[in-house]
């Protein structure tokens, strides 16, 4: 451990008895995600603006960006409930450099948050000072408000920084205006106010006033902490773009968050409650800290130990250097994986493998332990709160999203097998992959759900989802693919390098996550009957020149915003491939989709039948119901649908082969509506400025809009259209106020 801070330490750190555990305070606990028991109206009614907040999706018009990792709270930390962390996909990066001549550390990026998207350009470059890239997974912050009571005295009596007991364990504090930080990885944060406002500028870039000594007291968990600040940008929207009450509100929401409740203790839990002490890894993870309720048992000191070098990150916050950490909560840790501060580790035995610096005695232990003494200590550790919420995925095993014929439901007419297989597919579906598994060594996601997931699994993608796309385009525009290929992923299984970019491209063209439900209808629609409605060359003189994709293979496409995908089995294969990295089994006919990869896993990485039975479900998943508001008013829409010519294009019913009407009010054919200065990618024989028309139904549920995620309303994504469908643009924008009201209700209803 360094002495070099420690000048600021009290001397009183150094002391060798460690204090005492106090009982367990009452009325703490909670299922995940649920408030504290016993809260009165008033905070009950704080809590749930909060969480409201933290569930909403800023759009550029409330402020979001200019540069962004997310759109919204929930996003990040959804997992197994508000309030918790999520799958490796929402991962982010920390960027930082060296100071000339003293070698000190300076973040960059936002605080040292870099971001992955720009609403201008699409990617956010990479800063070309970066020397240090350090990867960080989402914290839960269950029972924040409990540890923000936890007195400064009660942490700073168990720092030990000198290690004067000589039992290999040195804590200290990160201190700011000499309080104790207690959140973040680092423990750089003191305040709760820090831990919501900071993120809310770093990673979506929403402005906010900083709080005063009024707001904090009058909190419902009131707090204390260094001097609040403003913080501004100039993205064209008045600033503060938080109103102080959201942000007292989503700061209520994080304090009020109950701890996870634990389970029972039971014989083989309890055992390995012995072993985990019997290894002093309750020399970090002590069981409880003293607050004013009572004991805390989150399993923390909230102090900063040295981990070693193998998970050193080159990051600086405050005291804590490189590989320094916040010992990290274990309430609630069976709901919280993949673990560690960059989410390397799958599971809890791999976590502790990977301890290291002071932790080394106690991980050593662990290892030298006989089998079941390990399963002990880790179902201890599973016991200490959401094993109810612990799956592969985020929905409960056999349980039906929506009814039948709903969002997310199946569609009808399914028996009680096919019930099964829908369930078993979904879990495919909703399965993380880890690491473990073949997950890389470049990918977007780490699970189909986790870019389809609104308003149900199996939805749309938020803005923050959005795949890059890039490549050159000269001054004849032709178009020449990356040798890496056209996707520039955001995420690397190299936890200190970003995903792939090639340098010399001149195009970035995002693409947005489409819904897949309905999908195995659009399936059933017969080439003949896509193929009738196509006019190549204009022949009548509409100008609607749509036309279908044909593939290289002779099959015709329909899914993708180019079309260039022919089926569902050829989706599945394209997606686990292109955006998780999986390889895949060799199926008869079947093209798309890598068979191998040079990594340490076995291939295929995914077995035939998760493949058969991961399609099986994106076949029966319903189509978006048709949901009426004002009939009357909608009827009308659906009238200035027609007159304006949207119809044209979004055709509102194709026949299956077998007859059966899908309204998706889309042709499915290519065309050109891109505006006269865009540049696109080439996708097979879809030119830069070609794209599928977009099914319209569930457009109400499903946004941000457009291939790129551009609109992120009706009313923007109509704007946005242009060449074949500028006519038919400009009928709605010199239609009266009425009739494009009446247009939206139509269009939302389907």
């Amino acid at each position: 451990m360094r002495l070099g801070l420690f000048f600021i330490v009290c001397l009183s750190a150094c002391s060798n008895a460690a204090p005492s555990e106090p009982a367990i305070a009452d009325g703490i606990f909670a299922p995940l995600g649920r408030p504290l028991p016993g809260l009165s109206a008033e905070d009950a009614a704080a809590f749930e603006r909060g969480r409201l907040v933290a569930l909403r999706q800023f759009t550029p018009a409330d402020g979001l960006g200019p540069s962004i990792n997310a759109t919204s709270c929930g996003g990040c930390h959804e997992r197994p409930a508000l309030g918790g962390a999520s799958g490796r996909y929402r991962n982010f990066l920390m960027v930082g450099k060296f100071r000339e001549p003293d070698h000190g550390f300076e973040p960059l990026g936002s605080n040292g948050d870099a971001q992955e998207y720009s609403l201008v350009d699409g990617r956010e470059p990479s800063d070309p000072e970066t020397v240090v890239t350090a990867t960080r997974h989402a914290i839960p912050f269950f029972g924040t408000g409990l540890l923000s009571e936890i007195p400064d005295a009660e942490l700073r009596s168990r720092e030990d920084p000198y290690d004067s007991d000589h039992d290999g364990i040195s804590g200290i504090a990160n201190v700011d205006h000499d309080l104790v930080g207690r959140f973040g990885r680092k423990a750089q944060n003191v305040t709760i106010e820090q831990f919501v406002r900071g993120p809310m500028f770093n990673h979506m870039g929403l402005t906010s006033l900083g709080l005063t000594d009024a707001d904090r007291a009058a909190l419902p968990i009131p707090i204390v902490g260094p001097p609040s600040s403003d913080v501004a940008d100039d993205d064209g929207v008045s600033d503060p773009e938080l109103a102080r009450g959201d942000i007292v509100d989503l700061m209520s929401f994080a304090l009020l968050l109950a701890a996870p409740t634990p389970d029972a203790p039971t014989v083989q839990s309890e055992r390995g409650r012995g072993f985990f002490a019997d290894a002093h890894c309750t020399s970090c993870h002590v069981a409880s800290l003293a607050g004013p309720r009572g004991g805390i048992p989150a399993y923390t000191d909230l102090l900063l130990h040295d981990m070693g070098p193998e998970l050193a990150d080159g990051i600086v916050q405050g005291f804590a250097i490189a590989y320094e950490y916040r010992t990290q909560p274990l309430w609630g840790v069976a709901a919280a994986g993949p673990y560690l501060h960059d989410g390397r580790a799958d599971t809890l035995d791999e976590a502790i493998r990977a301890h290291g610096g002071e932790a080394a005695q106690a991980r050593d232990a662990y290892v030298a332990m006989a089998p079941d003494a390990r399963d002990d200590l880790v179902e201890f550790l599973l016991s200490l709160g959401g094993r109810n919420t612990r799956g592969t995925g985020t929905v409960p095993s056999g349980t039906l999203v929506g009814e039948v014929g709903s969002y997310g439901g199946p569609v009808a007419g399914l028996l009680e097998t096919p019930i099964a297989d829908f369930l078993a597919g979904r879990e495919v579906f909703d399965r993380d992959f880890g690491f473990g598994v073949g997950l890389g060594p470049l990918f977007n996601g780490d699970s189909c759900r986790g870019c389809h997931s609104t308003p149900t699994i199996g939805g749309a993608g938020a803005f923050d989802v959005n795949v890059v796309r890039h490549g050159m385009l000269d001054t004849d525009g032709a178009f020449t693919a990356p040798t890496i290929g056209t996707i520039a992923h955001r995420h690397s299984v190299d936890g200190s390098v970003r995903g792939a970019f090639d340098d010399t491209a001149n195009v970035i063209e995002l693409r947005q996550t489409p819904a897949i439900y309905g999908l195995g209808r659009i399936e059933l629609i017969g080439d003949d009957t896509i193929r009738a409605a196509e006019d190549a060359d204009d022949l009548n003189g509409d100008g609607i020149s749509g036309r279908a994709h044909i593939l290289a293979d002779g099959r015709l496409g329909r899914f993708g915003w180019k079309a260039q995908i022919p089926d569902l089995d050829e989706f599945a294969r394209d997606a686990l491939s292109a955006e998780m990295g999986i390889t895949l089994p060799v199926q008869d006919g079947r093209v798309f989709g890598t068979l191998r990869d040079d990594d340490e896993f076995a291939d295929p990485e995914v077995s035939i039948e998760d493949v058969r039975t991961l399609v099986a479900y994106m076949r029966t998943l319903a189509p978006p119901p048709r949901t009426h508001h004002d009939i009357a008013r909608e009827a009308q829409g659906e009238l200035m649908f027609t007159t304006f010519g949207c119809a044209s294009c979004h055709t509102p019913l194709l026949p299956t082969r077998m007859g059966m009407p899908v309204p998706l009010y889309s042709d499915v054919l290519l065309h050109d509506v891109a505006s006269p200065e865009a540049r696109g990618i080439t996708d097979g024989n879809a030119t830069p400025r070609e794209f599928r028309t977009a099914p319209l139904w569930g457009l109400a549920q499903t946004a941000p809009y457009m291939h790129d995620g551009r609109a992120f309303t009706i009313e923007d994504a109509i704007a946005a259209h242009d060449a074949e469908a500028a006519t038919a643009r400009a009928a709605v924008s010199s239609a009266s106020a009425e009739d494009r009201a009446a247009l939206v209700a139509f269009l939302s209803s389907l």
